[in-house]
């Protein structure tokens, strides 16, 4: 296989980079349940002045720790301010100010925050007509306590005084005895107060560690799999002894695919689990995780594809097509990159930001490139097995593209029930189930590699399943292992009539033409 210089150029730097950037990951630690705040300068909404503080769905505090006089890392869920601080310029300290708030709201409660004056816009600070109506002072945020949960939602907050250039917020932790969805924002009225900005940091604890709720199950989720590829490989590498003198290009790849999937599944589990332990979430395994996880997809791609073509079994090379599968495998693989990187790596909110919708867009018409032309290659691939004959062949192809198809439907399927779910779900309240929906999708492909390495195991009988010019081929005809195509019996040879020959012939002589096409590719 010949790499065009245009390609070969690309995905050189294109390593060069990955391994710049894994360098310097090695000195760079993302805080993820730790949400820093460097700078971060308020904007203004509905007549407000707001930061966003973290979203991350929370579950309760153990039972026996509920009301404690101290929370402690073991049972307990909290949000915890620490060193949070509001800071203006010097040209602006020459008067003191009103409050600047921290609201803390759990997601159901999200109507107790602000007010409308005789049903019109929503306002969050307490406009001149609110204020004639007596519910709220000018000038302050509107909130009111919650009928479904006591106590909140929890607003507190500091004033600059005269001439004071930073405002520090006392440190404080907030006990969360409700699951659900949390939010935290910094709020001011005073729109004198231009370019203020929040320092500090806040901490968000569930029961069992660090792990933002959405993502706590998919800790054990990455565990089972793990499980699940070794088994996956004990049985394909155990063939893979048995037989290794029969094995095939295309069983050395769906190796090579196994292997990348025990890594990523395996460094996935490592990395949610350093982050629940210590709540910084490791930079350098992330990326580590991500990058095996976009080269396994890639290269299960790739290998499809090719297949689907034909590729070591009708054909022995892919000819003019191989610098085109190369460049759409490098531009999946960058797509698939970029995309993981930024939905993992530093991600810190439970909340989809509108970035990876704009990711997601390459990824998706990407695929549907391969779908296509996988589809469109397994036709041509199963018209010339059919004409030549070549029922074993025949055979394996139809499950494979059976198997194809049924994952086509059911991710067809998921995709629209995804995009139900999200629609229904604007505020993230099923937070606890939407770890389902990345599972999904790795069960799916690893579902679809035990189908491929149950058709492609390496066995005695692997090199009847590869490209041969001798032409004998086309008389190989196993009933035992036909299981979709059941041709009918052949008389023996010996009661064979002329005209049953004369086809026979006119059959060897159109395979041996296709064979020699082959060739030229």
């Amino acid at each position: 296989m010949t790499w065009p210089s245009g390609s070969s150029r690309t995905v050189l730097t294109l390593l060069q980079l990955l391994l710049l950037y894994f360098a310097c990951s090695e000195y760079v630690t993302v805080q993820a349940s730790v949400h820093e705040y460097s700078g971060d300068r308020f904007v203004a909404k509905g007549g407000a002045f707001v930061v966003h503080g973290g979203s991350e769905g929370i579950y309760s505090s153990a039972p026996s720790h509920r009301n404690s006089t101290s929370l402690t890392d073991n049972g307990d869920s909290y949000i915890r301010f620490e060193k949070v601080k509001f800071r203006r310029g010097k040209e602006l300290a020459n008067f003191s100010s009103g409050l600047l708030h921290a609201i803390v709201f759990e997601v159901e409660d999200r109507e107790t925050i602000g007010g409308s004056a005789y049903g019109g816009q929503r306002a969050v600070c307490c406009t001149a007509d609110l204020a004639k109506l007596g519910v709220c002072s000018e000038g302050e945020i509107i909130h009111r306590p919650s009928t479904e949960n006591p106590g909140w939602p929890k607003v507190f907050g500091v004033s600059f005084d005269l001439d004071e250039e930073v405002a520090t917020l006392p440190s404080k932790s907030i006990e969360i005895t409700k699951t659900g969805m949390y939010n935290v924002y910094f709020i001011h009225c005073d729109p004198k107060l231009k370019d203020l900005t929040v320092e500090g940091k806040s901490i968000w604890k569930n029961p069992s560690g660090y792990l933002p709720g959405r993502m706590a199950p998919l800790m054990n989720f990455y565990g089972f799999m793990s499980f699940a590829f070794v088994i996956l490989g004990i049985f394909w590498f155990s063939q893979y002894a048995r037989f290794w003198r029969e094995v095939l290009p295309l069983q050395n790849c769906i190796t090579i695919v196994i292997a990348l999937g025990m890594f990523e599944m395996t460094l996935w589990y490592f990395e949610y689990a350093e982050f629940n332990e210590t709540g910084i979430r490791p930079t350098g395994i992330t990326m580590w995780a991500v990058t095996f996880g976009a080269v396994k997809r890639t290269v299960a791609r790739l290998i499809m594809l090719m297949v689907s073509m034909g590729f070591g079994v009708v054909r022995p090379t892919l000819g003019g097509l191989t610098s085109k599968v190369i460049m759409l495998g490098a531009t999946f693989f960058v797509a698939s990159e970029v995309l993981e990187l930024v939905e993992n790596v530093g991600a810190i909110s439970d909340l989809s930001g509108k970035a990876r919708l704009f990711l997601v867009l390459p990824v998706a018409v990407l695929d549907a490139f391969f779908i296509l032309w996988i589809f469109t290659s397994l036709s041509a691939t199963l018209s010339k097995l059919q004409a030549r004959r070549m029922v074993v062949k025949l055979d394996i192809y139809r499950k494979f593209t059976n198997a194809l198809a049924v994952a086509v439907i059911v991710s067809v399927g998921w995709i629209c029930y995804e995009l139900y779910f999200k629609s229904i779900d604007v505020y993230n309240e099923k937070w606890q189930n939407a770890w389902i929906i990345p599972a999904f999708w790795q069960v799916l492909s690893f579902s679809l590699l035990c189908v491929i390495c149950s058709l492609w195991a390496p066995s005695q009988n692997s090199t009847r399943y590869t490209y041969s010019d001798d032409g004998s081929e086309e008389f190989d005809r196993d009933d035992t292992t036909l299981t979709l195509i059941k041709p009918a019996p052949l008389p023996s040879n010996d009661f064979r009539s002329a005209p049953e020959a004369r086809s026979v012939q006119d059959s060897n002589g159109l395979s041996n033409g296709d064979l020699e096409e082959d060739k030229t590719e």
